[in-house]
């Protein structure tokens, strides 16, 4: 039995070999397989998963640059930052975001449409993105909100800015304003800087806050903070600190912008002073104006109407985007045109009798009774416009066309601003392309005495009488450079017109101010060193009928606002050393001598007082440094 029982123990020894041998090999695969994938984890995928670990405890913030601030061109500030508390949600460190603006409202006054507005942007935007939800808060307001930190997990205190504009409305229209971002902002701007993606993010809206964005915005800075599960900060890691946009001067004189803007009071109205030798604006007014600072958070929808339905515009920056016929201020345009076209001689005469007929219509004088024989000089003094039609009509419009684009007419001029008018000087193909009809005589005519088609701003305008002044084709310019700081003078090249020409139409502008029956003579100044030459012009909005001038012209107290004549006048100073020149439009005024001209005389003299027809280095007296605050994002 022993032998029998030998060669079964050995097959169950082989068997339990076997299996042995297999458990063993699939724990050894099992074990080299977890091996394998411990040493992918841990050795080649370590740097993937160390920073997914990475992300769920450090945060990357911006931290938003200090805006540029702007000031004019003696340092005075026009648009600087001040400092506030406010305070931030973020959405994904809240546990209960409602909750948390409960809690915080039950802290802080947070007013309902706030509130609302807060919803409406957490939900429109990405959760890790900060929201403000409150600004302008007291030092106990945000002292209560850090002190109670731990209840209001996603809160974050802290401080930003906001502008202001001392001068207020005297400058809005120049210096412009800034707003938060919208999405018709997000649509039209071509750069995408991530700070534009911030709520609440404020961009230059209008004026030069608009136009030179990019260089006031700045750069924005990052901030590395390790927080813990609830979001809390825990310490920082790194900071790229922002950098500050840039500072800008304007050629602006802030107190004669004040002046000219005080000037212009209870006028829908207009007004451009600028620096022949160098083509530096002084002052650019409108009116009425706006404040500037409710637009910085979001203007109310009460004050948006308000200044949105007032038929005086006072959004509109007329005197780049207001353009109207210029009157009798364009006769000395039409003047040079027949001078250096030579189809009249300064002596030479032409009667006025009060009107002037041309292919069976009559073409009349302001002065009903007509001014006689009248030389070019006797013309620009007392404006007679029968004169102005006769050489307009002997001179032709291709001309006079050309002469006034010489002088900046029917030009878009490059400045840092919105929506500048390039203003209308026609010609036979304009009229042609643009009303389906031939030009005719009578067209050229109209535009003889700054009437018809004709249309120009007041800084077209005021660039006109520069180039009178100077006889150079000066350029106008709002910022000044820091390699202009110190120049006296701006090399403009010479118009090419014969200086004989010239001198007699500056002394019909001389004439027109400073000698009896100038239409201008009310506004003379005594004192020979502040005298200065002018043009005065009324430029009608309506056509007076035929039945009208039988039965007696309509005065302009009598009408309609919206039908009344504009007001205008142009002018340089001094007259012997021209340094300055101005034009002033006033809608619906009335008379270019009784309203316009008394208003450029004062501007004049504010400007003589202020010592901006000095000759003489005109640096820049630059205030202190702003702080940058960008470290305190």
């Amino acid at each position: 039995m022993r032998g029998d029982l030998t060669p079964g123990h050995d097959g169950m020894s082989r068997t339990f070999s076997r299996r042995a041998t297999l458990i063993l090999g699939l724990q050894a695969a099992v074990v080299g397989i977890l091996g394998w994938r411990m040493h992918d984890l841990g050795v080649r995928k370590s740097t993937v998963y160390a920073a997914l670990a990475e992300e769920n405890r450090i945060s990357i913030r911006l931290i938003p640059p200090t805006r540029g601030v702007i000031h004019d061109r003696r340092g005075v500030v026009l648009a600087r930052n001040e400092t506030l508390y406010k305070v931030d949600i973020v959405r994904e460190r809240t546990i209960d975001f409602e909750a948390v603006l409960g809690r915080l409202s039950s802290l802080i006054r947070i007013d309902p449409e706030d509130l609302d507005r807060t919803r409406e942007e957490v939900a429109k935007h990405r959760a890790f993105i900060p929201v403000t939800v409150a600004t302008r808060l007291t030092w106990d307001e945000i002292s209560r909100v850090a002190a109670n930190a731990p209840a209001l997990p996603g809160i974050i205190p802290g401080i930003g800015w906001e502008r202001r504009y001392p001068l207020g409305e005297s400058a809005a229209h120049v210096v412009g304003y800034v707003g938060p971002v919208s999405d018709y902002d997000l649509e039209r701007i071509e750069d995408k800087d991530p700070l534009l993606l911030i709520p609440r993010y404020q961009i230059g809206k209008t004026g030069v806050e608009n136009k030179l964005e990019k260089k006031l915005r700045g750069t924005a800075g990052i901030q590395r903070i390790e927080v813990n599960s609830v979001g809390r900060i825990v310490r920082e890691l790194d900071r790229t600190r922002s950098r500050a946009g840039a500072d800008m001067h304007l050629t602006l004189d802030g107190r004669f912008q004040e002046i000219c803007q005080d000037l212009l009071e209870g006028l829908s109205a207009s007004a451009v002073v600028m620096d022949t030798r160098t083509g530096d604006i002084l002052a650019m007014a409108s009116s009425p104006s706006f404040d500037p600072e409710k637009f910085v958070s979001g203007i109310s929808v009460a004050d948006w109407k308000v200044l949105n339905e007032n038929d005086l515009r006072p959004l509109l920056n007329k005197p780049v985007s207001g353009t109207y016929p210029p009157g009798s201020t364009f006769k000395m345009i039409v003047a040079l045109a027949a001078l250096e076209a030579g189809v009249i001689a300064p002596d030479d005469r032409v009667r006025c009798g009060g009107f002037t007929e041309v292919s069976g219509r009559r073409f009349f004088c302001w002065q009903e009774n007509g001014h006689g024989p009248v030389t070019m000089q006797t013309a620009i003094q007392r404006s007679c416009d029968v004169y102005f039609y006769e050489i307009a009509k002997r001179t032709g419009i291709a001309r006079i066309n050309a002469m006034a684009r010489r002088f900046g007419l029917g030009t878009r001029h490059d400045l840092p601003l919105r929506a500048i008018q390039a203003g209308l000087v026609p010609t036979q193909e304009w009229k042609r392309d643009n009303r389906a009809r031939a030009w005719v005589v009578g067209d050229t005519l109209n535009v003889g005495i700054g009437q018809g088609f004709l249309l120009a701003s007041p800084l077209q305008l005021a660039v006109m009488a520069a180039r009178i002044a100077s006889g150079k084709a000066v350029q106008p310019n709002l910022v000044i450079s820091q390699a202009d700081r110190f120049r006296r003078t701006v090399e403009f090249p010479a118009l090419d017109i014969n200086p004989s020409h010239f001198e007699l139409v500056r002394d019909g502008m001389y004439d027109v101010v400073n000698r009896p029956r100038g239409t201008a003579y009310g506004s003379r100044v005594s004192r020979k060193s502040r005298q200065f030459a002018g043009k005065t012009g009324t430029s009608q909005v309506r056509a007076i009928t035929s039945e009208e001038r039988e039965t007696g012209v309509i005065s302009n107290e009598d009408l309609p606002r919206h039908h009344r004549d504009h007001a205008l006048f142009v002018a340089y100073a001094p007259f012997s050393t021209p340094a300055i020149a101005v034009s002033i439009v006033a809608e619906h005024a009335g008379s270019g001598s009784r309203i316009a001209a008394p208003i450029a005389r004062d501007m004049l003299l504010a400007a003589f007082d202020l010592g901006l027809t000095d000759d003489g280095p005109r640096d820049l007296q630059r205030s202190p440094s702003t702080r940058d605050l960008s470290g305190l994002g």
